[in-house]
Parts: C-alpha cells; structure tokens; sequence
C-alpha cells in the first residue's frame, strides 16, 4: 500500500491545520518488546500514525521503534495522553512524555479522561499553554462528553481538535457525529472490533462480496465516516491486514446498512 492512499483528516489548531493520518496503530496493552516490534513492523509496512499514552507505560518502546525506524519525525504522526490524575501536573508529564519518546513535540496530546469526571478548565487551558510553546502540534481531549466539550469552549473559546471516543459499528449514533461536528471537533474511534460482533450477518455479508475481513470492513467504515480510526495489534500479519483498506470501496447502500447496527436514530 502506498502512504499517499492513506486518508487525513485536518486539526484545528491556532495556526495552520494539522494533516492526521485517519488510521494508525493502537499500543494500548502492548508491552515491552512486543510494542516495539509491533511499532516498528508497522512503520516499516507504511503507518504514519501511532497512539500511546503516559498510562500505557510503554512509550520508551515507541520512541525506540520510532528512532529505529530511519524515519524523519515529521513522517510519523504520534499520539499521546495526560492522564487524568496529572491534572495540575500538565508541564511535567508532557516533557516526561517527550523524554520517553525522544522528540521535542508529539502531534497530538489529549487529556486521556476528564479529570475527577469534571471537564476541567484549568487542564484544558494548560493544553493550550503547551501546544502554543510548541511541545505539541495539536490538542484535544478523550472520552469526553458533549456537555463537557462546550464547558471547555465557554472557557476559553477553543474546542478540542478532537475527541478520542469507544467506537464501532455498534455504537454509531449521527447525532454524536452531527455535535461534534457542528462544534469542528474532530471524532476519532477506538476499541473498533473489541466492541463489534464479528460474526453479524450484515458485515459478514458485506466482507464476503468484497472478498475482504470483517475487520477490514469495520476500518473502512469508519474512514467513510472521516472517523479517525486506531485499531490496535502485535501480530505482523494484522498489522498488514488493518492497513490494507483502500483497495476495496463500500457503496452508500453499505454504509447505511452498517450504521443501523447503532443505537442511534439511524440503527433505530
């Protein structure tokens, strides 16, 4: 697969947009050297975007796959979070962060959980502070509501770029899609086949007349949705799999009948 097939979606920052690769590779869980091969195969296959995070405790290892790599920093899109008990700590867990890494920014930095389950202000305009002294490109938060959203825009009148949600075919709900974007905040999906029954006729069958995997399926569906999507692995072959999405197309018709296997209006 060629790198410039691969889909972005723009960051609204204070400057110029930030251009993120709309699918990348999830770390969550992997640990040790099985992150670090898992990195690195994935940069070498053609991922430009990687997530982690200071709860994941193994951004060492992506920084080490990403210095491995032979890659120029401005090739690959990294990702990573403040945990929600460094709130008041914002400084000094992003430089920490960046040690781990071994860069002097990361792309995008969000607050991995509202802080005490409150929207948190004060973090957010830490954010800002940060990514205006040039240690992140791009800011935004993680499981957040919409409440909480417009909290931080009534504070200090800038939405996140994005938010980083649990999403899936079962969790589609366009009225989420619809607030989000009416607000400019990007949407980026997580858990995408940990919260999806593989075995659902409607994406076996769509799978089946393109020759393709549920998985695979479930991937370019979310980039038909400009959902920005993460699906995490440590076997070579899946990590190829996940990437291989842009030699098949799923019709309207398809997406449709996908996005009613939600919750929402349209799986109603």
């Amino acid at each position: 697969m060629s790198r410039a097939a691969l889909p972005t979606v723009p960051l609204r920052t204070t400057t110029a947009p930030v251009a993120m690769p709309m699918l990348g590779l999830g770390t969550w869980q992997a640990e040790r050297d099985d992150c670090y091969r898992a990195v690195r195969h994935a940069l070498d296959v053609g991922y430009r975007h990687v997530d982690t995070a200071t709860a994941y405790g193994n951004e060492d290892q992506v920084g080490r796959a990403l210095a491995d790599s032979g890659l120029d920093r401005d090739e690959v899109f990294v990702t990573t979070k403040l945990p929600p008990d460094a709130a008041g700590r914002e400084r000094e867990t992003l430089e920490s962060s960046l040690r781990h890494l071994g860069t002097d920014h990361v792309d995008l930095w969000l607050v991995h959980w509202p802080p005490n389950r409150q929207a948190t202000p004060s973090t957010w305009q830490a954010l800002r502070d940060l990514r205006d002294a040039g240690l992140t490109r791009a800011i935004g938060v993680s499981n957040y509501s919409t409440a909480q959203i417009d909290e931080l825009i009534e504070a200090t009148g800038e939405a996140p770029a994005l938010n980083q949600i649990p999403w899936s075919p079962t969790d589609f709900d366009p009225v989420v899609m619809a607030e989000h974007g009416a607000r400019g905040v990007a949407v980026e999906g997580y858990s995408p086949f940990k919260r999806t029954d593989t075995h659902d006729p409607v994406l076996v069958e769509i799978a089946g007349a393109h020759g393709v995997s549920v998985q695979q399926v479930v991937l370019k569906w979310h980039l038909r949705h400009r959902v920005v999507v993460i699906p995490k692995s440590v076997d070579p072959g899946r990590i190829e799999a996940n990437l291989d999405v842009m030699g098949f197309g799923l019709s309207d018709e398809e997406v449709a009948r996908i996005d009613r296997l939600g919750p929402g209006p349209a799986g109603a």
